[in-house]
Formats: C-alpha cells, structure tokens, sequence
C-alpha cells in the first residue's frame, strides 16, 4: 500500500495541493559547503529555491558552485566583522533581495573539547564570534532587505541553527554551549522585535548530525546512530515554510530540541 505525503513536494500527491511555498524564495545559507549547510543548499535547490551560500574558504565555495550552478558562491568568514557587509551586499546584489536567512555556521570553540578552565580564551573568543555576533551582525545588516520582503505581503524567516547543548549544561561543551545559549535568547528576543516588520525569527536545533563538526567533537560516536543532514535539511526547510504561512508549527518548533 503506497501513502501519499501531502506535505513532502516529491510526492505523486504535491501537484494537486498548493505549490511548494519554498519555490521561487531568496534564500541565503552561511556555512554553505558541508554538512547542514551543504544539504540545505542542495535541498532548497530541489524545491526552486533561489539560493546563495557563504563559506571562508575560496576553493570549498568554488566546488559547491561547480556541483550546483544555480547557486551563488560567496567567500566570507561571518565571524569577521569586516566581511559582514561585503556579505551582506553580495547577497542582495545575488539574489535580488531576501526572503529567507540561515545562519548556519558554527564553530566548536577548542578542538579536542576542553572544560572551561582549561579553554584558551581565543578559542573562547572565536566561538562566539562565530555563533553569536556572526549572526547578529550579518542578520542586522540584512534587515532592510528582510523587512521589504515582508512587507511585500508573506513573511520573511531568520533561522538561527542552535543545539541542546544551549540548554543542557554538558560538561567539555562550554565555548560553544555558551554560544548557542546567547544565539537562542537573542534570536527569541529579535522574534518579538521583529514581528511587527513581517520578520519570524526561528531558532531549530536539527539533532546530532554525521557531520565533520560532530565527528571533531565526538570522535568515537557511532555514526549510524546519527542524522544524516539531508533529513536534518529536509525538517528545517519545513520549519520555514511553516513560519512563511504563518502557521503555529513554525512557532513551536523554534523550542525543539534533541
């Protein structure tokens, strides 16, 4: 017996409800060559998405563009203050504007893991540059285009990507436990600052993923107990479409946890 999924686009069902709500949006992921970031990219591709995605490295970029051409390359480091509105102009000026931002690049702080008395304070430092003030100011420098788009009669969505470990206390997981703390606080404060400009301010923890993130910080976990971040990217893109409709799913994802 075949099921038919209403809210999957792939579905032989998909063509005689509404079009796929993604279809035609701008979009822009930051960590955009592996992992999440990377099947975000591919996934939002898939359903007509209009996409550009961010990475620091110029050859990373340069292979993703190559993969997808119907992607916009741009080479920045979200952490650095300076690349931020270089970023954020080459966004727009890719895309025509923007409906969506995922802020998606995350830095573990110390490599191996490390308890916070034995963490260097530049290790420290660079995790909340990236997690936190990455995602402010690129955020903040996008607002303009954000707002127009909401005001253009749907709803624009900032997805902030956070993790359990903002919430749960685990020990060795301070720089980017920390981190992700400040990210989801200040992405539910923006939520309610931004309402009133047609702004949804999303933050989705997608799970434990097999991503080379993970594996550098768990490094013995077993990887066939892990998300694949193909599906992770397929739930997040839900989530989105959900906050564009206005629907309350969107709403109470943005409490999910592992």
């Amino acid at each position: 017996m075949t099921t038919l999924d209403f809210n999957d686009p792939s579905s032989p069902a998909a063509p005689h409800r509404l079009p796929d709500p993604l279809a035609g949006l701008r979009v822009a992921v930051t960590g955009g060559t592996a992992g999440l970031g990377l099947a975000l990219v591919r996934h939002l591709l898939d359903r007509g998405a209009h996409v550009a995605f961010v990475a620091r490295h110029r050859d990373d970029v340069a292979r993703v563009t190559a993969e997808h051409p119907g992607a916009h390359g741009i080479v920045g480091d979200v952490s650095d203050k300076e690349d931020i509105h270089p970023i954020a102009m080459q966004i727009v000026a890719a895309l025509g504007g923007l409906d969506v931002l995922v802020n998606n690049a995350s830095d573990l702080g110390p490599v191996p893991l490390a308890p916070l008395a034995d963490t260097e304070c530049e290790d420290f430092e660079r995790a909340l540059a990236t997690n936190v003030l990455g995602p402010f100011r690129l955020t903040k420098a996008l607002l303009g285009s954000l707002a127009a788009a909401g005001r253009e009669g749907s709803r624009a969505v900032v997805l902030n990507v956070s993790s359990d470990a903002g919430i749960v206390a685990y020990p060795g997981w301070g720089a980017y436990g920390t981190s992700k703390a400040a990210l989801r606080q200040m992405s539910q404060i923006w939520n309610e600052e931004l309402q009133a400009s047609g702004i949804v301010v999303l933050t989705l923890d997608p799970g434990d993923m097999d991503t080379a993130l993970h594996a550098a910080a768990v490094p013995d976990a077993d990887r066939s107990a892990l998300k694949h971040p193909g599906t992770a990217a397929r739930e997040l893109a839900g989530a989105i479409a959900a906050a564009l409709g206005g629907s309350a799913a969107g709403a109470n994802l943005q409490e999910a946890t592992r």
